[in-house]
């Protein structure tokens, strides 16, 4: 299919798979928003970056490095 073409009809793909993708990404955006709020509000409350770490399933190191500035 010609690129021009294909580009017009996927701005028009109500309920097709570039639509589920779009739904999908903006749902991992409001996932790591959540996540982010829930490992300060556990920290606020004292929880250890290893116990955060845990419900996260994912290392203390790397816990700590990805929201360690929250």
């Amino acid at each position: 299919m010609d690129e021009g073409i294909r580009t017009a009809v996927d701005s028009e793909d109500h309920g097709g798979p570039l639509a589920e993708l779009r739904r999908l990404t903006e749902g991992q955006r409001e996932l790591a928003r959540s996540q982010t709020a829930e490992v300060r509000r556990a920290r606020a409350n004292g929880y250890s970056w290893q116990a955060i770490a845990s419900a996260l399933e994912i290392s203390k190191q790397a816990a700590h490095k990805k929201y360690g500035r929250v």
